[in-house]
């Protein structure tokens, strides 16, 4: 393997050389034969021609199997009972961790509980969440339907989140009840909710997980449980999407 400066220079030198190499570590729906577009600088485009989908790229291949380099020797099935995302909180003293088989069957279920509320390739779905599992979950099933997820922090204030809401114009909102700090519970759903009063371009639906330190009430009509939601979700598979989409 050559070392870091050679990679270094190769990168430099022949930077379309090098990415189409790396792009044989990637899983493609539509492999590229056109490495860079450079026809309109300095807006460039990577990979113009090919598609791939990321969440399957970070899950499914990991328990299926998928592209590998051939010089490389590694193999990327076979990692369904290995650890894929590990939940440490020190501030609730909770604790789990999830195999790459558990995680791929969160997510494309969850995919297919928004794509059952409307969600589907080139959406917005805005997450307002904490640090909590389901967060990252709800990332993986954006990228596997090839909608385009927006992570507003945590607990910001109804003002600042009803900016992102009419920047972004989500179809879905995912959120939770509250955030868990050391000294105190945040509720989210108050600001979720005044937040969502104050736009112009407010969601269909709004996905709660409700934490048990704290549950707060669900607007009918628009606002779900993440419990429910998945309780009959079925799992779809991912969405091929190009390569220069955004995530």
């Amino acid at each position: 393997m050559p070392g870091y400066r050679d990679l270094f220079d190769a990168s430099i030198t022949d930077p379309a050389g090098f990415w189409a190499d790396a792009a044989t570590a990637v899983t493609w729906t539509r492999e590229p034969q056109r490495i860079l577009d450079d026809s309109n600088p300095p807006f460039y485009r990577w990979f113009p021609d090919a598609e791939l989908n990321t969440c399957a790229n970070a899950l499914d291949r990991h328990v299926y199997g998928g592209q590998a380099r051939s010089d490389s020797g590694i193999s990327y099935g076979g990692r369904a009972e290995q650890p894929a995302l590990i939940y440490d909180s020190a501030v609730t003293d909770t604790k789990r961790v999830y195999t790459y088989a558990e995680l791929l069957d969160e997510t494309a279920r969850f995919a297919g509980a928004l794509r059952g509320l409307g969600v589907g390739k080139g959406d917005r779905v805005v997450i307002y969440m904490p640090m909590i599992p389901e967060a990252v979950i709800a990332m993986l099933a954006c990228a596997r339907l090839g909608a385009v997820h927006s992570v507003v922090f945590g607990g910001f204030a109804p003002h600042e989140l009803a900016v992102r809401i009419d920047d972004v114009r989500p179809t879905v909102i995912v959120s939770a009840s509250c955030g868990i700090e050391p000294t105190r519970v945040v509720e989210y759903k108050p600001m979720l909710d005044a937040a969502i009063a104050a736009v112009e371009h407010p969601p269909t639906h709004c996905v709660v997980v409700q934490r048990d330190r704290h549950r707060c009430d669900l607007i009918e009509g628009r606002d779900v449980e993440w419990a429910d939601v998945m309780a009959s979700a079925q799992p779809v598979d991912p969405v091929p999407v190009a390569a220069t989409d955004p995530l």
